[in-house]
């Protein structure tokens, strides 16, 4: 356990980040140790830069001052990256400022971390950078407005506390994050459940066109850069899909692709039991944990959908 105060000690210049398109977990624990250091550290000048978050989380506190560009000059004192193990994740426009850092810190929890930064502080077996984070931090300094942003990272990365990451210590956080007086109902409702019209359409579709492989074990949905356009909605909003693909009966894998605009693929991937989702992606350059994982890749749909189908077939024998 490093100790986050001996780790700032003599820094005066901080900056923060997390990967691309970032999640629930992402926005919530960037913000989160942007507001506890801000609240805490006065003597510290801390910068935020992500790209564009979920306009669900603009409630976060201090959600307008996260950066979206940066001087590719400046030298931090100590750069903190969350939620992403691999430099291969992060924003092009921090990879300058990260490689300028005096000191690199990583604080994460995806079992494929490459432990790229100075200070490494990486538990795969935890449920969230969020959760994670907290550790680190002093329970009796973490006001309202921090703990708002990390039981939205906690709530996002378990699934509402349903995923097998989640353990009694899981629920003792979110418990004593909710004694800080959150209106713990609004964040699920309106960031985790709570769906456009124009996304329940696209969910509609996205379930209507799904198909089962492997005996039914396996199912699949895809969702064209030309119908996100036609609906002006990016993919990262159709996050529900993949978790509506997975309570289908009888499946043991979901998985659901979506284009980008650069001609490249997101994929995501759960699984129920028995698949382990991140060696699969890994396969694909990608990662992330046993039962949820992803990758993006350049390959066309029916390649990625064959590939995917031979990989956990493999595992189902």
């Amino acid at each position: 356990m490093i100790s986050l105060f001996d780790e700032l000690n003599g820094a005066k210049t901080v900056a923060i980040t997390g990967h691309v398109r970032p999640d629930g977990d992402c926005a919530g624990s960037t913000l989160g140790l942007y507001n506890y250091l801000v609240e805490n550290m006065p003597h510290l000048q801390v910068d935020i830069y992500l790209e564009p978050i979920d306009k669900s989380f603009a409630f976060l506190a201090n959600s307008d001052k996260v950066r979206h560009s940066a001087d590719s000059s400046l030298v931090y004192d100590v750069f903190i990256v969350m939620d992403c193990g691999d430099m291969g994740r992060l924003a092009t426009f921090t990879v300058d400022l990260i490689n300028n850092a005096k000191k690199t810190i990583c604080i994460d929890h995806h079992v494929t971390s490459s432990h790229f930064a100075d200070v490494n502080h990486v538990l795969p077996q935890i449920s969230s950078a969020s959760e994670v984070l907290y550790e680190l931090l002093d329970e009796d300094k973490v006001s309202k407005e921090v703990a708002e942003c990390l039981y939205l990272g906690i709530i996002h990365d378990t699934g509402v506390l349903k995923y097998q990451s989640t353990t009694k210590r899981t629920m003792e956080i979110a418990g004593t994050l909710m004694e800080k007086g959150i209106d713990f109902t609004r964040i699920i409702d309106d960031t985790f459940f709570r769906k456009s019209y124009i996304q329940n359409k696209l969910l509609g579709q996205a379930l209507l066109d799904s198909e089962l492989l492997l005996n039914g074990n396996l199912i699949f949905a895809y969702v064209p850069l030309k119908t996100l356009n036609k609906y002006g909605v990016p993919g990262r909003d159709l996050s529900g899909v993949i978790d509506q693909l997975r309570f289908t009966e009888g499946v043991q894998v979901a998985m659901f692709i979506y284009d980008l605009p650069d001609g490249s693929a997101k994929v995501s991937l759960r699984s129920v039991d028995y698949v382990d989702v991140n060696k699969v992606a890994n396969e694909f350059g990608g990662g992330g944990h046993i039962r949820a994982a992803g990758f993006t890749i350049k390959m066309p749909i029916s390649e990625i959908v064959d590939k995917v189908s031979e990989l956990v077939g493999e595992q189902l024998k």
